[in-house]
């Protein structure tokens, strides 16, 4: 018998966080005593410098064909915004690189209510799903999506279209997640597909950083260009929901008043993608200057938060401090 069947609504409660608007830097976590909401899904004794300092390298074979290469940018941004899945898990601020970052697999994660051992996760729990809720206690561990395809729960070739059909159960049902896009379903196929172990670079993890973040934006806002020329304004909504995401991921980590002007600026920066986004959902033709704009100034902006990144919990040090003074237990 699960004996947390019933406790959804208490166990969020316990966990101290709600994205209002489940998107970026103006839509934060109260975190109550946790400063970086990551925190609340890592288990107690993992190091910090690697569980939450850094992440994977990703293991990610761009194809020289632009339509596809656009695509897999599609999908890689629907990967990492917690707007993808909705409900319970969007609330948290869980999307799906939470679990598999980078593509990979997380043997940190663990989860109040929903994770056994570290690194595994329930996946018909009722916490986050109302159609795949078992009312049983049975965590999995989380696949490694980046290894080889034939150990991988669902056939990946193309011909097959059995990878589709099973994101979308992942984000509809699992997740209790909104319909994706057409495109937005695609492109996690396609993102998915292009997650090849020959592609994984020479070192095994890189520094989680205020540049990797702001290349993700970037990366999202590009994508969401492409969808906004294609009249595709739902998807492109979505990707600069990805970009506030990864906004939101260093906004948490300048919390500290001496912080306050780099953060000021960074909130800023989100409140005009804001404005973009909403463009977006009324068809104006604003829409591609606004993301123009934003993207021309980002590099000034990066540079503000890189030049301050010492003095945030992007440091080690910092990091370190701050993970005694909260993980779960």
């Amino acid at each position: 018998m699960d004996r947390r069947r019933g406790r959804p609504a208490k166990e969020l409660a316990a966990l101290g966080f709600v994205l209002a608007g489940l998107t970026g830097a103006s839509a934060l976590a109260a975190l109550g005593d946790a400063p970086i909401r990551g925190m609340l899904w890592v288990a107690k004794d993992a190091d910090p410098a690697r569980a939450l300092g850094s992440v994977p390298t990703e293991c990610l074979r761009i194809p020289t064909d632009p339509a596809l290469a656009a695509k897999i940018e599609v999908g890689r941004a629907a990967f990492r915004t917690p707007v993808l899945l909705g409900g319970q898990a969007a609330r948290a601020g869980i999307n799906c690189e939470t679990c598999h970052r980078d593509g990979r697999s997380n043997p940190d994660f663990l989860f109040p209510g929903v994770s056994g051992a570290s690194g595994t996760a329930d996946v018909t729990n009722s916490l986050f799903s109302t159609h795949r809720g078992n009312g049983i206690d049975d965590p999995k561990p989380i696949p490694d999506l980046s290894g080889p395809k034939g150990k991988l729960k669902v056939s990946q070739v193309p011909a097959e279209k059995k990878l589709e059909p099973f994101i979308h159960g992942l984000v509809t049902e699992e997740f209790d997640g909104p319909e994706p896009t057409p495109a937005t379903l695609e492109g996690l196929a396609a993102y998915v597909r292009a997650l090849d172990p020959a592609a994984c670079p020479a070192k095994a993890r890189r520094p989680l950083d205020v540049t990797l973040l702001m290349s993700d934006a970037r990366r999202a806002l590009k994508a969401a260009q492409v969808r906004a020329v294609a009249g595709d304004s739902a998807t492109a909504v979505v990707m600069v929901a990805s970009a506030r995401s990864r906004l939101g991921l260093i906004d948490e980590r300048f919390a500290d008043p001496a912080l306050a002007k780099p953060r000021a600026h960074l909130r800023a920066a989100d409140r005009r993608l804001d404005e973009a986004q909403e463009a977006l959902r009324q068809h104006l033709p604003e829409a591609q200057a606004k993301l123009t704009a934003w993207l021309a100034g980002s590099p000034r902006l990066e540079q503000e938060l890189k030049a301050r990144q010492k003095a945030s919990l992007f440091n080690p040090a910092h990091l370190a401090q701050a993970a005694k003074r909260r993980l779960p237990g």
